[in-house]
């Protein structure tokens, strides 16, 4: 009796995970860069600098037509770096790695493909368990940008943002205290025989340090208040240069408020930002004196604020001019997009030449901490006690 004949060959039978199929893939990413539909955000991820320098290594961009004309960047200078245009909302989101600003809709989320590479912000305080529940569902790996470390174990998007914010607020402050905008009319200038405006700011983070330079650097004097003496330290360190500094003591803080033309508020918190100014406080202000609640993302830290828009970022309480609009980087949306696009780019460029977001995050320990969701399980403490959900340590799934 004959042998029966395997209709396999011996190759055929061995075990497929042993083919290295990252070597093929090295070099070869395609992003699909969706036009933000949040309200009010025109920023990008990448800049056509930058789509020219991830084209020039071989990889493909698809980008929706008018992804970037927020940040004044056209449909033509994308092409002309690499870039392939398309209308359809579907075809990019159904790329491999998927590059947003803000988090997708869950509108959106049903467009992206089973075992897509989401890379976006996170905004934990405004998700709900529904979203999460579908990342899973879809099997996605994802990761939020504002917790990837670099190699100082800092946060360079976080930091990155806080810069434009920080100097923003006092630019802003200078904007609202004009005639033009029936303002109280003072100017942040040095001008010789005019007394300068007085700022003070609640916080002494990045958002704190870079306001204090921008009002530093318009001839105004700056009084900065924190409840860590570290921070204060810091600062002056930073700044090169004695200022005034204090603990957050209500007595000291009453008094300085009470001569301020301008208090930007710059405090977060772990999951809200605790109310430093109160009612009373601001009541006790001067007329006309602007407040920039930088802090107003996670709840604000003064006590009369409210959530505004760009389209209507201002209102008065108790004579006060409060401007509270959460996503003050968009304001300016050009310099945040290069900006947050100087920080994707080498990302990307170190995740192709890897070969993959595994293989990536397997040797980067600060692209590691930005990771939420890998292959739809969840691999974040903090997500998985904010919203009772499960999770697994992502040194467990990746070795």
């Amino acid at each position: 009796m004959s042998k029966p004949t395997s209709p396999f060959t011996k190759e055929q039978l061995l075990p497929q995970e042993e083919m290295i199929e990252v070597a093929k893939k090295k070099g070869k990413l395609f992003i699909g860069i969706p036009k933000e539909t949040s309200y009010q955000e025109k920023r990008v991820c990448l800049t056509p600098d930058a789509v020219a320098a991830l084209t020039a290594h071989g990889h493909r961009v698809l980008l929706e037509s008018n992804a970037g004309i927020g940040a004044s960047f056209t449909d033509r200078e994308y092409s002309e770096a690499g870039a392939e245009i398309t209308k359809d909302t579907t075809k990019v989101f159904g790329c491999p790695i998927i590059l947003k600003v803000e988090p997708p809709s869950l509108e959106e989320l049903e467009h992206i493909n089973p075992q897509t590479v989401l890379i976006s912000a996170l905004q934990l305080k405004t998700q709900s368990k529904v979203y999460f529940q579908e990342l899973a569902k879809k099997r996605i790996t994802a990761l939020g940008f504002e917790f990837i470390r670099d190699a100082d174990g800092a946060y360079p998007a976080v930091r990155a943002l806080s810069e434009i914010a920080g100097t923003a607020a006092v630019l802003i402050a200078s904007e609202l205290m004009s005639s033009a905008t029936q303002g109280s009319g003072l100017m942040m200038g040095n001008i010789s025989g005019v007394p300068p405006v007085e700022v003070v700011i609640v916080g002494a983070g990045t958002v704190g340090e870079f306001a204090a330079r921008s009002a530093i650097g318009l001839g105004a004097n700056v009084k900065i208040f924190d409840n860590s003496i570290t921070k204060l330290r810091c600062i002056q360190t930073n700044m090169g240069r004695p200022l005034y500094t204090s603990t957050i003591q209500p007595k000291n803080l009453l008094k300085a408020l009470r001569r301020c033309d301008v208090v930007i508020g710059a405090v977060r918190g772990k999951n809200r930002s605790p109310i430093i100014v109160s009612e009373t406080m601001v009541e006790r202000m001067k007329k006309g004196a602007v407040v920039i609640d930088v802090s107003i993302d996670m709840g604000g830290c003064f006590e009369t604020s409210e959530v505004t828009s760009h389209d209507h970022p201002t209102f008065e309480k108790h004579g006060v001019v409060h401007y509270c609009v959460p996503n003050i980087p968009s304001r300016y949306a050009k310099t945040s997009s290069l900006s947050i696009s100087n920080i994707f780019t080498p990302y990307l460029l170190q995740i192709g030449d890897e070969g993959g977001i595994e293989n990536a995050v397997r040797f980067d320990r600060g692209l590691k901490s930005g990771l939420y969701f890998y292959h739809g399980i969840l691999t974040s403490k903090s997500i998985a006690d904010w919203f009772d959900l499960s999770y697994r340590d992502i040194n467990l799934l990746i070795f």
